[in-house]
């Protein structure tokens, strides 16, 4: 009995799910074999901003943010400061001799894919680390999350 009124619920869920997708392609005036066009720049954009990624950052960088989800950069200028950078969005840790010290928050004025985010913030950091740091937002560490699947 509970095992068929769960199986119902399902193929209700299902069936709703479905009316639900094609009612949304028909109020922004696309046919289902338009999807791919709809979603195509995004994906290509992220494409792109990969492959970006991937040619700014050594390859040691680019694995590690690839396997762990973050990457790290030495501050040119304060010895033992070491920012980690999110791969999928987030905050910013600063850490000094292994301890963290503020979490930083500083994003582009447009959207842009995760992986241009990344060089940005090591291009910035790298840059012009003062103004880096005059132009983010501080908390401190841990107090604030905000985490999302990585790379």
């Amino acid at each position: 009995m509970l095992e068929s009124t769960f199986q119902v619920l399902v193929l209700v869920w299902v069936v709703l799910t479905a009316l639900a997708l094609f009612c949304l392609a028909l109020s922004i005036g696309s046919h289902w074999g338009d999807w791919g066009r709809l979603l195509g720049p995004y994906f290509s954009g992220e494409r792109r901003a990969h492959a970006f990624m991937r040619e700014m950052l050594t390859p040691e960088e680019y694995q590690q943010v690839t396997t762990c989800g973050y990457l790290d950069v030495t501050s040119p200028s304060t010895p033992d400061r070491t920012y980690r950078i999110p791969g999928a969005g987030g905050l910013v840790h600063v850490y000094e001799h292994g301890h963290a010290i503020m979490d930083l928050c500083l994003q582009p004025v447009d959207v842009l894919p995760e992986g241009d985010v990344v060089v940005m913030h090591k291009l910035m950091i790298l840059g012009n680390e003062d103004e880096y740091l005059m132009k983010a937002n501080r908390f401190a560490p841990g107090i604030i999350t905000l985490r999302r699947g990585f790379l």
